[in-house]
This record gives C-alpha cells, sequence and structure tokens, in this order.
C-alpha cells in the first residue's frame, strides 16, 4: 500500500534521496549526516542521488548506490550511503560480497588513466538499517581488512565499511548518534529534542510538503507499479508457457523474473522518449538515472523505428542483450 510522503521516514530511499539533493538544503543535510555520524568536516562535495555503475559489457552486473557523495581533491574521500530497510535472511547472508562489489565498483571508477594507485580515493560505505546485521545487537559495525598474523599492524587500504543499526544496544557511540539514529527510523520530533535535531527535522519538512517532491514521489510510485503490474502480466503469460515443459512453480517463477525485466525496460523505454522530445542522451541518463550508453540506444532504437511501439522497442532492447549474453557464454566455451 502506498504510504503518503509525510508518512516516510529517513531510511526510505526516496525521501533519502530526495533529501540529498535539494537545493539549498541536500549538502547542508549530507555535512550534518557525517560529522554526527562519522565525526568528519568535509570540504566542497559532490552529491549525486541513485549513481548507477553500469556492467562493463551486457552480461555484467551493476551496481546503484542510493548516495554517493564525493569530496573534491585528488585526496577526498568518497562515501556511499546506503540506508536500507529490507530485513531478509538472503539480503543479510549477502551484505559482505555486496559491500565488496560496491567498493570494487567505485574504485573501478575513481582512478585516472595515468594515475597511480596512491591517488586511488579512500572509499567509505555506510549502511543504515533498523535491524541487526551480524547478530551482536551492537549500534555499530566497522570493517576494515588486516593482516592475520599481525593483527596489530597497520594496513591502510583506505577502504572502510560500516553499519549503523538503529535498534542496537551495545558498543559505546555519542548520544547524539543514538538520537539521530531513532530519528533516522522514526522521524518525528519531540519537544525536549535538541536544537541540532530540531534544525534537521525543520529540513526534512521543508522537503516533505514540496510539491514538486510530491509530484516526483507520486511519478515513482507509478512507474513501480506499472513495471511490477507489466511484470505480473507477462510473468503470468510466460510462465505459463514456460510451465508446460519446466512444471507450473518453476515456470511461474521464471516468468516472473522475466516478466518484471519486460515491464521494467518498457517503462525506461517511455520515460526516455518523452525526455528525448527535449533533451540529448546525456541529459536524459542524467535525470533519469540511467547509463549514458543504455540511453543512447534507446535514442537510437526510437529513431530508427519510429512507428514502433514502447514494447516493441524494449523487446528489441532484451533481444540484443539475450543474444550478447548468448555469444559470450559460447565464446566462454570455446575457450
Amino acid at each position: 500500500m502506498k504510504r503518503k510522503l509525510e508518512q516516510l521516514n529517513l531510511l526510505d530511499d526516496f525521501l533519502f534521496g530526495s533529501m540529498m539533493s535539494y537545493p539549498g538544503i541536500g549538502e547542508e543535510f549530507c555535512r550534518k549526516i557525517l560529522k554526527i555520524l562519522l565525526q568528519v568536516d568535509v570540504g566542497n562535495i559532490r552529491i549525486v542521488p541513485q549513481k548507477v555503475y553500469y556492467g562493463s559489457d551486457t552480461n555484467q552486473h551493476g551496481a546503484r548506490l542510493d548516495v554517493y557523495i564525493e569530496e573534491d581533491g585528488e585526496t577526498g574521500t568518497i562515501y556511499d550511503m546506503e540506508p536500507e530497510q529490507k530485513n531478509t535472511a538472503e539480503l543479510k547472508k549477502a551484505l559482505p560480497r555486496r559491500v565488496r562489489f560496491y567498493h570494487a565498483k567505485i574504485d573501478g571508477r575513481s582512478l585516472r588513466s595515468g594515475n597511480d594507485y596512491s591517488k586511488l580515493k579512500r572509499v567509505i560505505v555506510v549502511f543504515i538499517m533498523p535491524f541487526d546485521p551480524f547478530g551482536k545487537d551492537r549500534i555499530v559495525y566497522t570493517i576494515r581488512n588486516r593482516c592475520e598474523e599481525e593483527p596489530e599492524m597497520e594496513y591502510d587500504d583506505g577502504a572502510v565499511t560500516i553499519f549503523f543499526n538503529t535498534k542496537g544496544k551495545n558498543g559505546e557511540v555519542p548520544e547524539e548518534v543514538r538520537k539521530f539514529l531513532n530519528y533516522l527510523e522514526e522521524t518525528h520530533i519531540e519537544n525536549e529534542e535538541s536544537e541540532w535535531l530540531r534544525e534537521i527535522h525543520r529540513m526534512v519538512e521543508v522537503v516533505r510538503h514540496d510539491e514538486e517532491v510530491s509530484l516526483e514521489y507520486m511519478k515513482v510510485y507509478e512507474r513501480e507499479k506499472m513495471i511490477r503490474e507489466q511484470g505480473e502480466k507477462s510473468g503470468k503469460r510466460i510462465g505459463k508457457r514456460i510451465g508446460e515443459k519446466t512444471g507450473k512453480k518453476i515456470g511461474k517463477k521464471i516468468g516472473k523474473k522475466i516478466g518484471e525485466r519486460t515491464g521494467e525496460v518498457r517503462s525506461n523505454v517511455k520515460i526516455i522518449r518523452n525526455m528525448r522530445k527535449t533533451l540529448d542522451a546525456e541529459q536524459a541518463a542524467k535525470i533519469s538515472g540511467l547509463d549514458t550508453v543504455y540511453v543512447g540506444k534507446i535514442f537510437e532504437y526510437i529513431e530508427n523505428y519510429p512507428g514502433e511501439s514502447n514494447k516493441k522497442i524494449a523487446a528489441r532492447l532484451i533481444s540484443e542483450k539475450s543474444k550478447a549474453d548468448r555469444l559470450c557464454a559460447h565464446r566462454g566455451t570455446v575457450l
């Protein structure tokens, strides 16, 4: 069921990203979060909500970072802020490797050609969640690489991961950290709360009641709803066809997955087609959060097949990816 914008807390991706990107508020809000949770003061920063790293090829996995923050300068730090509310055993089991992948993606794009490895920026990935990811009931878990044989030996590779558990009890942290973690989950304020928290809440209320933010929230909800409905519809049709050979249960599962992908691509085509009227591929990619190459491919298909529907364009995109996947698999078998 759709919640009203006023009911969202700061662990919701949409509100958190809207806060970070809001003109006149985003940068200050970001500075406050980093100051409270990490005890750092940042200089000039660049904030990118929904930073997308697509795979280097069609069969390679990509990553979508909730909020990417980069300090200016060669020695600046990159922060990836990840509010996470999905509490499943599968998610918790995959967290360490998910974080490893995020670090790899960020590192792979942050070192410029010709620079030596000493120029690789420090990367801090921060997860904030209303559950305990590791079962130790700690408020904070800080992860760094170290040498097993010499655990006290300094080994600074610049990679740090921090997990904040808003419900944690164990561990010593400043009182303002405890209050702020509680606020992130509840996102309302009592009269007795401190002035710094009331200031943050005033920022949140400005964003919550902004008409443009409300309109964008409606668009996001409708887009997700459309993807879900298209996925279910395609899933039933494909699942039924596959199910005749593989069994109803397996076929339905496979069909649903394929259908969801079909619905997502079709939705992307619809969005980019509208943007294409006034924007170029790079501008459309920036606004939509999609990869520039992917958006360029949609532009190309729309131009080459002007009479085709969004559904047919989406089918072409999916077909092209499937052919590339099969080619990669074939090459791998030959080698």
